[in-house]
């Protein structure tokens, strides 16, 4: 018996009353599918899976592309990707977090022509405070933008870079064949769902540059507004991880970070896939 509860007012709910390990039938795919349209994020409750059995339950909601960096791909199953983001020094954690990329807020892949449109993740190992991974509502921010705002976005395109020097901390280097494929790519600041129709705020602080079409510093401008409104307390959650929790988002729809601020040692390791998705509009 599937039951579920809301995770929070901004948005996400919770799932249980299913075993993932023997796969996904047509029942949790609907719910699934229906509360990611309707709360943007769906977190899973239950055990560690194997990287074989995650990658099935993925395929029951979509079609899982590769990481790009290459290091990161699991050897037997490559849809999968493993990061271990422990502070395995002390000299390895910043003492200014924002130094940390994953502290960025950010949406998967939209260095991409055709970014992932889900993202799966699951926690392995998990610190005992801290690490926490935070989600913002696009779709609530933009609802609440002026109408002044809303007309002035409307039909305005971003470039979206691996890397932008908007962002405090560099990206990961990338191989030569990690960089032909990521070229710089122009995406819609407001995007429309392909499903729902309803509009959303598509802006990553690691990965968009500038504004098409305006110089730097009306650039810079329009998009630390964005990024201000946008993350806003009201359009928070911030997932508190178990030990087997799968969060499954909606990438057309929210931007998430995380909490870098765990202590020293203690492993903070997660399996991911992503889901091919379409060209923004």
């Amino acid at each position: 018996m599937l039951r579920t509860k809301p995770l929070d007012s901004a948005l996400g709910i919770e799932i249980t009353g299913f075993d993932p390990a023997s796969g996904i039938d047509d029942t949790l795919t609907t719910t699934i599918e229906t509360a990611l349209l309707d709360h943007h994020l769906v977190c899973l409750r239950c055990a560690p899976l194997t990287p074989t059995e995650f990658v099935r339950l993925a395929r029951g909601l979509g079609e899982p592309q590769l990481q790009l960096l290459r290091d990161a791909r699991d050897a037997d199953v490559p849809e999968v990707s493993v990061f271990d983001s422990t502070y395995k020094t002390a000299a390895a954690k910043p003492a200014d977090l924002k130094l940390d990329r994953r502290s960025g807020w950010h949406t998967d892949d939209s260095y991409f022509a055709e970014p992932a449109k889900v993202t799966l993740l699951q926690a392995l190992e998990i610190p005992e405070r801290g690490g926490e991974t935070r989600f913002c509502n696009a779709q609530a921010a933009y609802r609440d933008l002026s109408a002044a705002d809303k007309s002035a976005y409307a039909e305005l395109r971003a470039v979206h870079s691996y890397d932008t020097r908007r962002a405090p901390a560099r990206a990961q280097a990338r191989k030569p064949e990690e960089q032909a494929d990521t070229r710089d790519v122009e995406h819609p600041l407001i995007r429309t769902h392909e499903v729902t129709g309803a509009k959303a705020i598509y802006f990553n602080s690691n990965r968009t540059d500038r504004i098409v079409g305006m110089d730097r510093r009306d650039s810079d401008a329009v998009l630390d507004h964005i990024h201000a409104h946008m993350t806003r307390p009201q359009y928070q959650y911030h997932h508190r991880w178990r030990r087997g929790d799968i969060l499954i988002w909606d990438n057309r729809s929210v931007i998430h970070s995380v909490n870098m601020d765990f202590p020293v040692g203690q492993r903070r390791i997660h399996q991911r896939i992503l889901l091919r998705g379409g060209v923004p509009r």
